[in-house]
């Protein structure tokens, strides 16, 4: 354990007043180490957290929170500030079930004013909060932390446009570590560097008249010099000023001097919106994290001494790989195939494909909305492109999905990682609606695997169709250890498949829960009832054929997913109701992820919260035979 006398001391923010600068930044050592030794126990992100110690210790020693709303973009940077704020002691269950949020969590403390995990809200929240507070509201001063990669998204410029032009009283901390989950990308990416290297480490830009005369000798004289040095001219001239911001920087995020001088000033003068450039480190201090690739951002348990991080042994690769593999195979084929993906490279798998085909793999950024219609205008070029975007993160690209692509019904390919439950990033990462949200849309093509070597197929289906728009969508984590096929075969568009034929009862899945249900009907066996087993493999165009055979030949018929009401399910449900199948007496029922939000735990223990395990299925079965306590045949 890390001594900690300083920190011992802080119960919350308020304790902050009465250090000494000197204080203050021997409390930002000790609460590194903290964050360290905590999340060496929990596994989270690390890195980004380890940028901002100095910062978070600095804003709330200057600011008055949770008076003042302090806005943490997206929340991987989080953890010393939930240290500050009341929640040491429960540190230890982080992203864990029934504990700390991983992310800043309304719910979870005052602290935290408005919750996070999706990037480039901060600023519009802020701005938010500023007009509250301007029209009577019990609220103080908005600021807004966001990092560099963060800042590129469209939204963050709409954000500070719209603030701009209200001119109302609002912070904008940029959080320059050049270092988003890959390296930032893009022209705003060129430009922030362009800042950082145009100025010295500490040089301020004056906030107004009065700014400069607010701080210390030295940091004085840096301010005037650094006008010249970042616009070339004595007034104006950054594109943060020409949005109607009051420029500051660039300064050093690690030293608190700087900061307390800069924050100090900066919340005495300010009238109007002020962004406050402060260059930091991802993973500062800790050497380990300094030297990784991707500056630890997102850790598993590890060695504090060594870095090491104990991650579980593979018993199978996991879907993101597979699909990364198939899909440069693919594109080792057809010189048409490229990739798109919004700053995830890795996350997505794409880099696999990266490193042969470096010319035909596109990282957008922090940009989703561009990410689908840059894929559409590939696609009306005649190139094959695959959108790869988490599930949670395609949501923000609905409106081009639907307006660009699909109704121009163009050949884009949805490569959706992150489908279903997701684990320890909980309810905000959690790919629950995009069954829903896509199978809604004329000219799309639904597909979901039910296991790795289906996801091959699907790769391989999505290449060869070029009727229009196609998805396929895939979990989290370690494929179920099948058979791989040596190259992935196109399927039957809406055309699924029979595992098992079985008698009265016809369990239908798609996705995942496929594995669930095989678990099921094993134990609906023996229990003497051996029901039929099938994969739907398409959401749509939906197997018409298969389902309302299964309709007519079983007394019940039970459809799988993992995903929210008004998926797969409601379709099925709209055609046996247009059909007439329901009016025979079958027993249709659709379990699906329920109409809430879960919370982060193992995803296993996710789904029996959801009620989507082999045990719930068996239950639901049993139920509605009226033969809940049959017993067992051991014959």
């Amino acid at each position: 354990m890390p001594h900690t006398p300083l920190l011992d001391r802080i119960a919350g923010p308020a304790d902050l007043k009465s250090l000494t600068d000197a204080q203050l930044a021997a409390l930002a050592h000790e609460l590194r180490a903290e964050v360290i030794d905590s999340v060496s126990r929990t596994g989270g992100h690390l890195g980004s957290s380890l940028g901002v110690v100095e910062l978070t210790v600095a804003l709330h020693a200057v600011f008055n929170t949770p008076r003042d709303a302090l806005i943490w973009d997206v929340g991987h940077q989080c953890y010393p500030h939930k240290v500050l704020t009341g929640r040491r002691d429960r540190m230890g269950t982080l992203r864990q079930k029934d504990g700390l949020s991983g992310f800043t969590k309304r719910a979870e403390s005052p602290y935290d004013p408005f919750g996070a995990a999706h990037s480039s809200t901060s600023i519009s929240a802020a701005l938010g909060f500023a007009v509250g507070r301007d029209m009577g509201m019990p609220t103080g001063d908005a600021i807004a932390v966001i990092g560099d990669g963060a800042i590129t998204a469209g939204m963050a410029w709409e954000a500070m446009n719209n603030a701009g032009a209200e001119g109302r009283r609002l912070f904008v901390i940029l959080n320059d570590n050049d270092m988003s989950i890959a390296p930032p990308v893009g022209a705003m990416a060129r430009y922030l560097t362009r800042l950082q290297t145009t100025a010295p480490g500490a040089a301020l830009r004056d906030l107004a008249a009065g700014f400069e005369a607010l701080l210390p000798g030295p940091l004085r004289d840096h301010a005037r010099r650094t006008r010249q040095l970042v616009t070339g001219m004595p007034g104006g001239g950054t594109v943060f000023e020409e949005l109607g911001f009051t420029y500051i920087g660039p300064i050093d995020g690690h030293s608190m001097p700087d900061l307390l001088a800069t924050l100090r000033a900066a919340r005495a003068t300010a009238s109007g919106p002020v962004l406050i450039h402060a260059l930091t480190i991802k993973g500062k201090g800790y050497a380990p994290a300094e030297a990784a690739a991707d500056k630890y951002h997102g850790v598993a348990q590890f060695d504090v001494a060594s870095g090491q991080q104990a991650k579980a042994k593979s018993n199978a690769p996991s879907y993101t790989a597979v699909f990364g593999r198939a899909l440069t195979e693919a594109a080792a084929r057809d010189p048409a195939i490229v990739a798109i993906t919004a700053a995830m490279p890795n996350g997505t798998g794409v880099d696999a494909m990266h490193k042969r085909f470096p010319a035909r793999v596109f990282d957008v950024g922090i940009a989703e909305q561009h990410a689908v219609t840059f894929a559409a205008g590939m696609a009306a070029s005649g190139l094959k492109p695959f959108c790869a975007i988490y599930s949670t993160f395609l949501q923000r690209g609905y409106d081009q999905i639907v307006h660009d692509v699909a109704l121009q019904s163009l050949p884009v390919r949805f490569a959706i990682d992150r489908a279903g439950l997701v684990g320890a990033d909980g309810a905000t990462h959690a790919g629950s609606f995009d069954l829903g949200y896509l199978s809604a849309l004329p000219n799309m093509v639904v597909m979901a695997a039910a296991d790795e070597a289906e996801l091959v197929h699907m790769v391989a289906t999505a290449a060869a169709h070029d009727a229009g728009p196609i998805a396929f969508r895939f979990p989290r984590g370690e494929g179920r250890g099948v058979d791989m096929p040596e190259q992935g075969v196109p399927l039957e568009i809406g055309k699924g498949r029979v595992l098992r034929e079985g008698r009265r009862v016809a369990l239908l899945s798609l996705g995942t829960r496929l594995g669930e249900a095989v678990a099921a009907a094993d134990a609906l066996a023996a229990r003497g009832l051996a029901p039929t087993v099938a994969d739907a493999r398409f959401a749509k165009p939906l197997d018409r054929e298969l389902i309302l055979r299964l309709a007519a030949t079983h007394e019940v018929l039970l459809t799988l997913e993992e995903g929210a009401i008004g998926g797969f399910g409601s379709h099925v449900a709209h055609l046996l109701a247009e059909e007439g199948a329901l009016e025979t007496g079958l027993k249709f029922r659709s379990m699906v992820l329920p109409d809430s939000f879960i919370d982060q735990a193992d995803p296993a223990e996710m789904y029996a919260r959801a009620g989507l395990s082999a045990a719930d299925i068996e239950t639901r079965v049993l139920a509605l035979l009226g033969i809940p306590r049959l017993a067992r045949n051991t014959a």
